[in-house]
């Protein structure tokens, strides 16, 4: 299990500057400090810099070295069922900037407001809702890990998604057939029914509200967003995440974006974290709370 927490300050630094942990694939090491740099080798360590027991020590602390994600026979559970619950999961998302998704050469089809709000977000990354520990949203994710929880029943009615970070929050998952309400309160995660396509789980999402950022760099939607997500274990330490996302409200047409995730050595576990406990990010710290949602695009 992991023995040590990162800090609050060392978190925000950590949502602003990565992306996701495994979307580089296996490299044999899991960095928690400065994700985004190339693989082999931390931006920002440059010469001189110390090693520390577990990694290389640069401005933003000391990494953490892992082995690589096993390689080994997709596990399933005694129906056939692939199993997604035998360990937590890092990544799977967008973070720094959903972009980095998207097939090579393409980019995002934004409408002109909402290219005009991330431009102005980009300039404003306090703003970001995670820094008052607000939830991430789909399919943002966070440095810190994921875990599935399946219903193991013969007719499963449920699945949930615990997260570590940043509010310590989980999904909720339909999987006994409904249909999302024909009336939806708006909420930060939605309303989620799941499937399975063969070894594929499809997670449909709709009712969100428009509060939350796809990524660090602010990239906007409305409440109108419609996720689709198919989640493919291709081993038994790899996941990828193919998103479309459909959002008339803010793009011209809906866009798939695909993300990595790696199993966590065995022995790892959640951890309990409260961003709220000790957040000097807040008001504490000076900072005005964001506008809210549709204010917002009004500013």
């Amino acid at each position: 299990m992991r023995s040590a927490k990162l800090t609050t300050f060392l978190c925000l630094l950590l949502m602003g500057m990565t992306t996701a942990v495994a979307q580089r694939g296996p490299s044999g090491a899991t960095r928690l400090a400065n994700l985004q740099a190339p693989a082999g080798r931390s931006a920002g360590q440059g010469r001189g810099a110390a090693q520390g027991p577990l990694g290389g020590v640069n401005a933003l602390g000391q990494e953490l070295r892992r082995p690589s994600a096993p390689t080994g026979p997709i596990p399933r559970l005694s129906d056939g069922t692939v199993d997604l619950g035998d360990g937590v999961w890092y990544g799977g998302g967008s973070s720094g900037d959903i972009a980095a998704g998207l097939p090579r050469g393409e980019s995002l089809p934004l409408l002109p407001w909402a290219k005009e709000l991330r431009q102005h977000r980009s300039m404003h990354q306090e703003e970001d809702p995670t820094n008052f520990c607000l939830p991430a949203g789909v399919p943002r994710v966070t440095p810190y890990p994921s875990r599935f929880v399946q219903n193991y029943t013969i007719k499963p009615t449920h699945m949930f998604i615990l997260y570590e970070g940043t509010i310590h929050t989980y999904r909720q998952i339909f999987m006994d057939g409904r249909k999302h309400p024909a009336e939806l309160e708006p909420t930060w995660l939605g309303h989620s029914t799941g499937s399975w396509d063969k070894d594929t789980l499809v997670i449909d999402t709709a009712g969100y509200n428009d509060r939350s950022w796809f990524d660090h760099t602010g990239t906007p939607h409305t409440e109108q967003l419609h996720t689709t997500e198919r989640w493919t274990r291709i081993d038994k330490g790899h996941m990828v995440n193919a998103v479309t996302i459909d959002d008339p409200g803010a793009f011209s047409k809906p866009f798939t974006v695909t993300f990595n995730a790696t199993l966590a050595p065995a022995g790892d576990e959640l951890m309990e974290g409260f961003c709220q406990e000790n957040n000097q990010f807040g008001v504490a710290g000076g900072h005005q709370f964001p506008s809210q949602g549709k204010n917002e695009a009004a500013r």
